[in-house]
């Protein structure tokens, strides 16, 4: 069972549903704090999620090529393509004439909601992670961190926020049982080395939720793909040669 994603899922839909409720009672000051909160968690689990690596080196060549790959097919703005094509519909169904936002805030909003709960290195990490060895503590953390964040974006997108939800199960559930037929080919070593991977993601992502610097965390997903090739190469073949 994707325990894991079923809980984030519904963090999502209810705090959507809670912050459409709670609409602006929040202040601007109160949202900023606790997102500045938000970003320290996210680099507290990347910095725990590092702790256990196993080659350093495969690690941070994979963080750059990946890097490379995601910059060269332009995945971020793909990725952004991909939101606005699915915001479409949904804002449909929730339009914004009764928010204080125009209709281009809204879209621009909408899309970077959609980017963060439907495409964040977090998730795709943690998605995997749970097909492949059973343990949800990264999703079930990120969910907390969703709760609240899908209920200070809905104060000001209103109740779309919680539809966001089903695309969001949709591509987790996918890596999910992608990850189980992965995982029968994997080692420990490439396994500590791909948490440790997707750790950097997620401190990247902290810096971006506090402002502090804009990683193209997007363009860095393709470095969860190689992270486990590169891990094993370095320890069947290169580590032997020194």
């Amino acid at each position: 069972m994707p325990t894991g994603i079923l809980i984030n899922v519904g963090t999502v839909f209810f705090g959507g549903l809670f912050g459409g409720f709670l609409g602006e009672k929040l202040s601007n000051r109160f949202k900023t704090q606790l997102m500045m909160v938000f970003g320290v968690c996210s680099m507290g689990m990347g910095i725990y999620s590092m702790g256990p690596m196993k080659n350093m080196p495969p690690v941070i060549f994979a963080l750059v090529v990946g890097t490379v790959i995601g910059l060269v097919i332009h995945l971020g703005e793909r990725i952004d393509q991909g939101a606005n094509l699915m915001q479409k519909p949904i804002s449909k169904l929730f339009p914004s004439e009764k928010l204080d936002l125009s209709h281009e805030e809204f879209i621009n909003t909408l899309v970077t909601v959609i980017v963060l709960f439907c495409a964040s290195g977090m998730g795709i990490y943690g998605s995997i992670d749970s097909g492949m060895t059973g343990d949800n503590t990264i999703l079930i953390s990120k969910s907390v961190l969703d709760f609240f964040t899908a209920t200070i974006f809905a104060c000001n997108l209103g109740f779309v926020v919680s539809v966001i939800a089903i695309p969001q199960f949709i591509i987790f559930y996918a890596l999910f049982l992608l990850a189980k037929f992965i995982f029968p080919m994997t080692t420990p070593a490439m396994i500590l080395d791909f948490k440790a991977c997707g750790g950097f993601l997620m401190l990247a992502t902290g810096f971006r939720m506090i402002h502090v610097k804009m990683f193209p965390v997007a363009d860095m997903i393709p470095a969860m793909v190689v992270v486990m090739p590169f891990s094993w190469l370095w320890t069947t073949i290169i580590l032997p040669l020194l």
